[in-house]
């Protein structure tokens, strides 16, 4: 199988999963590196497939997923990342990406798409097994979050209860 070839069925096997791929899992799929694969899903992001990293591997945006989305500004600790997220999914939100600005680099963004208990829990484990800073550990826990759900009523719910909690940036 050439790359084109390969390309094709990444792209094929993207479209056909409601599961994100990871790049280890393709990579012993083709028989080639996870670099291989890296620069495979990179070539057919350049070519405008809307492919998504995300921390449990690569999904792809698929068209009818229209979600009503906001960008909110909040700040908390390391100790109310999950009391936080758990917020935002418990009315039935989706946590898209983290969003922090950066002195030196500016923004720095990381896609998480978390939608469910489960999602979360497979993130906190993550965090924790990798003994990983949050992003917002750069900006003294101040971060953006772009937040989805189905209607804008459960994105009030969520942002009033964020706010209940002071984690919302007023000011």
């Amino acid at each position: 199988m050439n790359s084109i070839e390969r390309r094709n069925e990444i792209l094929r096997m993207l479209l056909n999963t409601t599961l994100p791929l990871k790049g280890v899992d393709l990579a012993n799929e083709f028989g080639v590196t996870r670099q291989v694969i890296v620069r495979d899903i990179a070539i057919l992001r350049a070519e405008g497939k809307e492919i998504i990293a995300t921390p449990e591997g690569y999904i792809v945006s698929k068209a009818g997923e229209f979600k009503i989305k906001r960008i909110i500004a909040v700040s908390h600790d390391k100790n109310q990342l999950y009391d936080e997220m758990a917020t935002i999914i418990k009315y039935g939100g989706t946590i898209e990406d983290v969003i922090v600005e950066h002195p030196l680099y500016g923004e720095i963004k990381s896609n998480l798409l978390i939608k469910t208990l489960a999602d979360l829990e497979a993130f906190i484990k993550s965090f924790n097994e990798h003994k990983a800073e949050p992003l917002s550990a750069l900006t003294g826990g101040l971060h953006l979050h772009t937040i989805s759900a189905e209607r804008d009523d459960i994105l009030d719910k969520i942002i009033e209860e964020l706010k209940h909690k002071n984690y919302i940036i007023m000011d």
